[in-house]
């Protein structure tokens, strides 16, 4: 166990937990007792039952998200098991509320079940005003989140994939204008065909970036390819454009930009010099697809991680809280793609032309006006 390991676990051990309830109101006398609890809350009850939309004024669920996982991909400890992963959703709980004041309550379903993890959600979802689902293994988290959006009438937010995703495009958007690149002009390579690369690939598609090459553990994903998954199959069509064929190393020979979420020391300094200026956002946790400074040894002129502890992290916490709090304060039934690439642009503009540095791509990830940005931008698109 390292130091940071060791010092978490004696926090976590002395906290007993990191979110709690507090009263928003103190009961402190009989008038109180009777206006918040009995007879007074009756009244508040009838009108829900009269008006289904009231239920978003006389109670906080207009502020309150659930952070909802079945503890199969938490981290990078793979299926750990629901009550495993509860120290994860604590601590995603506490940034909603203090990076975005959103209240949100961890909810850890025990079960690999879809059909029960859909029901036990969609049966509680009319407690909460959005739902995030977080830590659920690929391809169930596809089919989890399709059908849910589909149930629910509040919105559905798989954030390892659209977090990662909005994230990842904003930083790529100000790297793109850094190296004067042109949009729709490059060729970018994604390792990692799972949840959060196959919503990487279909955003910066759909964001007009260039040729997208998915890359998983056999290679380049071409069209027509056999033993691909369902949602892998359906991004062959829009991704691979020249239809190439090879390693990782191919694909990245004249690229413009890498993007990993795959697994540790994937990338060498010569498949990085095999690029065009490259940019590199190796972001395998904890340790990255090639360490920044090889990275930077083999001429990337720009060089993102998820780690904290080198610059540019690109990390989803940017994103979440800000998405949530603009979809709760329009009261949003879901999140729509133009949110997401509303989101991706206002957290690139958080980061001025005038700036802009190989350092200094994307905002710090404890800047906590990112939130008030990302919301204001969801809500109007909304």
């Amino acid at each position: 166990m390292d130091e940071t390991s060791a010092r978490s676990l004696r926090l976590h051990e002395e906290l007993e937990g990191k979110i709690e309830v507090v009263s928003r109101k103190r009961v402190e006398t009989r008038e109180d007792l009777a206006l918040l609890y009995t007879p007074g809350v009756a009244e508040p009850c009838r009108q829900i039952q009269a008006d289904y939309q009231t239920s978003w004024s006389l109670t906080r669920r207009s502020h309150l998200v659930a952070v909802v996982t079945d503890g199969t991909a938490v981290l990078g400890l793979g299926d750990i098991g629901a009550a495993a992963g509860m120290p994860v959703m604590e601590g995603k709980c506490a940034l909603f509320k203090e990076f975005g004041d959103v209240d949100a309550f961890p909810i850890c379903v025990d079960t690999h079940d879809t059909d029960e993890f859909v029901r036990t959600v969609q049966l509680i979802s009319k407690s909460f005003g959005g739902i995030n689902l977080e830590d659920i293994a690929a391809p169930r988290c596809f089919e989890i989140e399709r059908r849910l959006r589909e149930l629910c009438d509040v919105p559905v937010f798989h954030d390892d994939q659209h977090g990662t995703a909005i994230v990842v495009a904003a930083a790529l958007l100000n790297a793109v204008k850094l190296t004067g690149k042109a949009m729709g002009t490059l060729k970018v390579v994604l390792n990692g065909a799972g949840a959060a690369g196959c919503a990487i690939a279909e955003l910066l598609c759909r964001m007009g970036f260039g040729n997208v090459i998915l890359c998983d553990v056999r290679g380049i994903i071409c069209e027509g390819d056999a033993g691909l998954t369902s949602r892998q199959e359906e991004l062959s069509h829009v991704t691979n454009a020249e239809h190439e064929r090879g390693s990782l190393a191919d694909a990245l020979c004249g690229a413009d930009a890498f993007v990993g979420v795959s697994r540790p020391n994937l990338v060498t300094p010569q498949m990085v010099s095999s690029m065009r200026e490259g940019i590199v956002f190796a972001m395998a946790n904890p340790t990255p697809e090639i360490m920044p400074d090889l990275a930077r040894e083999g001429g990337a002129a720009v060089v993102g991680t998820g780690r904290s502890d080198f610059p540019n992290q690109i990390n989803n916490v940017l994103v979440f809280p800000g998405i949530f709090k603009g979809a709760l304060r329009v009261r949003a039934p879901r999140i729509t793609d133009e949110m997401e690439v509303a989101a991706a642009h206002a957290i690139a503009a958080c980061v001025p032309d005038e700036r802009l540095a190989p350092d200094y791509i994307i905002p710090s990830a404890l800047d906590k006006g990112v939130a008030d940005v990302v919301a204001e931008a969801v809500a109007q698109r909304a």
